[in-house]
């Protein structure tokens, strides 16, 4: 099964600054264990690496991901561009 979100990071911005970044992927991860019903969530380097582009305290809005699940109930996530 393979699916596109645009996952609102908006809420992150109410967090202390100096932990806005691993808040965000945490978001991520707990966005995509609700949608795509699973717990073993893989985010590839490319979404870590878009969250942190302007450092820890100005992470994105929204970010655009591709969540792709496995036949072994794995999720692996992606950057869409």
């Amino acid at each position: 099964m393979e699916r596109v979100y645009i996952i609102p990071l908006r809420d992150v911005k109410r967090v202390p600054r100096t932990i806005r970044s691993p808040k965000a992927i945490r978001l991520v991860r707990e966005f995509l264990k609700k949608h795509m019903k699973s717990d073993d969530i893989k985010i590839d380097t490319s979404v870590n690496e878009k969250i942190w582009e302007r450092g820890i305290q100005k992470v994105p809005p929204k970010i655009k991901v591709k969540a792709v699940k496995e036949e072994d109930g794995s999720v692996s996530v992606t950057l869409v561009e």
